[in-house]
């Protein structure tokens, strides 16, 4: 297990104390080299990239990467030695196996990443509830459920096991997603109380799921949901926007989502 950042500061000024005690030639002789700094790649969908913050890397085209998203902060915050941003808004498990991994080898040590959400129709099942009514929505969310239950499951494998087999050294965090709906709260319009209610069970249904797989890959896994609550929509002080234009901002984390909710939960595992 690599070293906690203040586990390394912690050698690190044990070294020196023994230089000053001993002399050069002493510590010559223990020659003890000093943890290296993360290699870190941030993969995954736009939830990791950072679409809904703002403060978009032009380079990054649509994939959307903002110079406000978790990793980035991660990264400001850490100084690793290397850093791959390849996350990108709208990504499946197949599009990280085909076009995010390039970074990965043995020597990264951290990888983060969320996915799982658009494979499951998280977009059109957003869609449906907002332009067909309740039943229409619930009928939806009942079909991402089944697909995340039955098929999203070994999707999760074949993306973990090739990122293991990438970056076979590599502390890799899960992140999960946020439900959208604080119940009972201050939305005077938008869709119904039990459409709410029908997003948010997916949410916990796809968190669960997420959970176990990286579980069983020996991953961390980062639960932002009760980081979220109280940050809901419908909320008094939400970090996830509603409808919104551009309509691809919509039902996505804010910077302070990415600040306050993605960046601390990222921060305690890594």
């Amino acid at each position: 297990m690599k070293l906690s950042r203040m586990a390394k500061v912690a050698a690190t000024a044990a070294l020196a104390l023994c230089v000053t005690a001993l002399g050069p030639a002493a510590a010559s002789a223990q020659d003890t080299p000093v943890a290296a700094a993360d290699a870190y790649v941030a993969l995954g969908d736009s939830y990791s990239s950072g679409v809904g913050a703002g403060s978009y890397d032009d380079a990054s085209g649509d994939c959307r990467r903002s110079t406000v998203a978790y990793p980035q902060l991660w990264a400001n915050a850490n100084a690793p030695s290397s850093f791959d941003f390849t996350a990108c808004s709208g990504a499946r498990t197949a599009d990280v196996i085909n076009s995010q991994l390039d970074p990965l080898n043995a020597g990264t040590t951290l990888v983060s990443i969320s996915i799982g959400g658009n494979d499951a129709g998280f977009a059109d099942t957003m869609q449906t509830c907002v332009l067909s009514g309740t039943s229409a929505c619930v009928a939806a969310v009942n079909t991402a459920n089944e697909y995340i239950t039955t098929t999203l499951p070994g999707q999760l494998d074949t993306v973990y096991d090739a990122i293991r087999a990438k970056a076979p050294n590599a502390q890799v965090v899960v992140l999960g997603y946020p439900r959208m709906y604080q119940l009972d709260g201050s939305c005077a319009v938008g869709i119904s109380e039990e459409a709410r209610a029908a997003i948010n069970s997916a949410s916990d249904n796809l968190s669960e799921v997420t959970a176990k797989r990286a579980a069983d890959h020996g991953f961390g896994y980062g639960d932002v949901r009760p980081a979220f609550s109280g940050h809901e929509i419908c909320s008094s002080d939400s970090w996830l926007h509603s409808v919104t234009w551009p309509i691809g901002d919509s039902y996505h984390p804010t910077a302070a989502g990415q600040s306050g909710g993605y960046y601390p939960v990222l921060e305690n595992l890594a």
